[in-house]
């Protein structure tokens, strides 16, 4: 890429926008992620018996299951927030970020 081209997009604001935008959700998303799996590791840890325990009396499966499910779930989720995101707001920006640079 031309020089001149790279240094017209890193000055303009909807750049700058977007760069802020895309890490923020980004650092935002991996945060809850970490946080719903450490939160699981943590209780395995320091209260085993809370995962062990059975949903209603005479049942084999027991809370571990269906919490071990919501992480998984949580993470297409959290992908699929992103995608969201990323397929309209950040693909608008930088459509925009296109065309004035190249105006």
């Amino acid at each position: 890429m031309d020089e001149t081209l790279i240094r017209r997009i890193q000055d303009n604001p909807k750049f700058t926008e977007l760069v802020r935008k895309k890490t923020s959700l980004g650092w935002l998303l991996s945060i809850v992620m970490l946080a719903i799996y450490y939160g699981f590791i943590l209780v395995i840890a320091f209260s085993p018996t809370t995962l062990g325990t059975p949903l209603f009396a005479g049942s084999v499966t027991t809370i571990g299951i269906p919490a071990g499910v919501v992480i998984i779930v949580s993470a297409f989720v959290i992908t699929g927030i992103y995608v969201r995101r990323a397929n309209t707001e950040f693909d608008q920006l930088n459509a925009e970020l296109v065309k004035e640079v190249h105006s």
